[in-house]
C-alpha cells in the first residue's frame, strides 16, 4: 500500500514541524539551547513563547507563513519550554493545540498530501480506487485501531466501518481526524521527558511564566483565557453574523452551525444557552441537537472540545463577513475575540482613570 510522493517542502514543515524531514532539517541548522539567548535568535524563543501561550490560552497553535524559518525552528524549542515547565497540563494543551493546527490544515491539502504525512507517521495507506464504494482512502486496521483508541463514539467502532483484507475504507475527514490524533500522540510522546539538559535561565524563566498563565486561568471560569460574562460586543464579525442568523432561525450550513457552535462553548457560554439558541430552527431536535453539542463542547464521546476553524477556513466556506481592521492581524477567531475583550477592559479602565 505504500506511495512515494514529492519531497516536503519548506513550507510543509512550517505547517507540519514535527515531519520526520523538518526534524532532520532543523539538525543541520545546529542550534544549541545555549545560542536561543542570543539576540540573533530572539524572534524564535519569541515565537515558541507565543506557540505556548496560543496553546493554553486559544487551544490552537497560529501559522505564520511571513516567516517559515522563525515557525519551523519555534516548534521543538516550544517543545523544550513545555517540558521545561513540567506541568502535565501544559503538556497535553500544547499537545492538542498543535494537533488542532495540523487538522485545520489537513483539511485544505489534497489526497496525495494527506497519503504523504500519514506514511510519515508509517501508516499503510491508500487512495480508495473503486468508484462504486463512498470512500477516499483504505487504511490498514491497525494503523485505524491505534488511532481511535480515545474516541468513544460509536462511529469509530471497528464493527461500525467497512473492513475488508486487512484495510478500513474511510472518507477524507476521518482520514484527518485520525490523522489528528496521531499528531497529538507523536508530540505528547516528544513531551513525556523527565530530564532536560541544563537550561539558560531566560528559558526557565518563560516557562514559569507559562505556568503562572496557567494558575491564573485553569481550573476557573476563564481557564480558556476568557471571561465569565459573554460579551457580544466583542465577537469577531463573521460570529455576529452567525449569531444573529442563529437567533432568528435563519438557514445556516454545517460548517456555519459548528463554527458558532465550537466559538460559544469555548468563550464559556452553558452548553443549556447553546442549545436554547437551536429551538428557533424548524429541523430543531432535542435529542440531536443535545448529543451534537455536548459533543462539540468536549462532554460526551472524546471528551476533547472543538475549537471552531481558523480564520482561512471561514474564508474558503465563505463564512468570513465584514472583516475589520483587527481581522486583518489576526488567523482565529476566538484570537479575535479574546483581544477585543482585552481592549474592552483597557479601555474601561482608562476611562475609570
Amino acid at each position: 500500500m505504500q506511495r512515494t510522493f514529492s519531497a516536503f517542502v519548506k513550507n510543509d514543515y512550517a505547517k507540519y514541524p514535527f515531519l520526520k524531514a523538518a526534524i532532520k532539517h532543523i539538525q543541520k541548522l545546529n542550534l544549541k539551547i545555549q545560542d536561543l539567548t542570543d539576540p540573533d535568535n530572539e524572534n524564535i524563543l519569541k515565537r515558541a513563547q507565543q506557540r505556548l501561550e496560543e496553546a493554553i490560552l486559544d487551544n490552537i497553535v497560529s501559522l505564520d507563513p511571513q516567516h517559515v524559518d522563525i515557525e519551523i525552528v519555534s516548534f521543538p524549542v516550544a517543545v523544550t519550554l513545555a517540558i521545561a515547565t513540567k506541568d502535565s497540563f501544559i503538556k497535553k494543551r500544547y499537545a492538542l493545540a498543535e494537533a488542532n493546527r495540523a487538522y485545520e490544515e489537513l483539511l485544505l491539502e489534497p489526497k496525495e498530501k494527506i497519503i504523504q504525512l500519514a506514511e510519515n507517521f508509517d501508516w499503510k495507506i491508500a487512495v480508495a480506487n473503486d468508484v462504486s464504494l463512498p470512500y477516499d482512502f483504505a487504511v490498514s486496521f491497525v494503523d485505524y485501531l491505534r488511532n481511535t483508541t480515545h474516541l468513544k463514539e460509536t462511529r469509530w467502532k471497528l464493527a461500525n466501518r467497512m473492513l475488508s483484507n486487512g484495510v478500513v475504507y474511510l472518507r477524507l475527514d476521518d482520514v484527518t481526524r485520525l490523522l489528528k490524533e496521531e499528531v497529538r500522540r507523536h508530540i505528547e510522546q516528544r513531551l513525556d521527558v523527565q530530564d532536560l539538559p541544563v537550561l539558560p535561565a531566560k528559558l526557565i524563566e518563560i516557562a514559569e511564566k507559562m505556568k503562572k498563565l496557567v494558575e491564573e486561568t485553569i481550573g476557573k471560569p476563564e481557564r480558556e483565557g476568557f471571561p465569565t460574562t459573554i460579551t457580544q460586543t466583542a465577537f469577531p464579525p463573521c460570529i455576529q453574523s452567525l449569531y444573529q442568523a442563529f437567533t432568528t432561525g435563519k438557514h445556516l450550513s454545517h460548517i456555519g452551525r459548528f463554527t458558532l457552535t465550537a466559538f460559544l462553548a469555548n468563550i464559556g457560554m452553558p452548553t443549556e444557552s447553546i442549545i436554547d439558541l437551536f429551538k428557533s430552527f424548524s429541523d430543531y431536535s432535542e435529542r440531536m441537537t443535545r448529543y451534537q453539542v455536548e459533543h462539540i463542547a468536549g462532554e460526551k464521546g472524546s471528551r476533547t472540545r472543538y475549537v471552531p476553524p481558523k480564520c482561512e477556513t471561514l474564508k474558503t466556506h465563505g463564512i468570513c463577513i465584514n472583516p475589520d481592521e483587527l481581522c486583518q492581524r489576526i488567523y482565529h477567531p476566538l484570537t479575535y475575540y479574546r483581544r477585543k475583550i482585552q481592549k474592552i477592559a483597557s479601555q474601561s479602565h482608562n476611562g475609570e482613570e
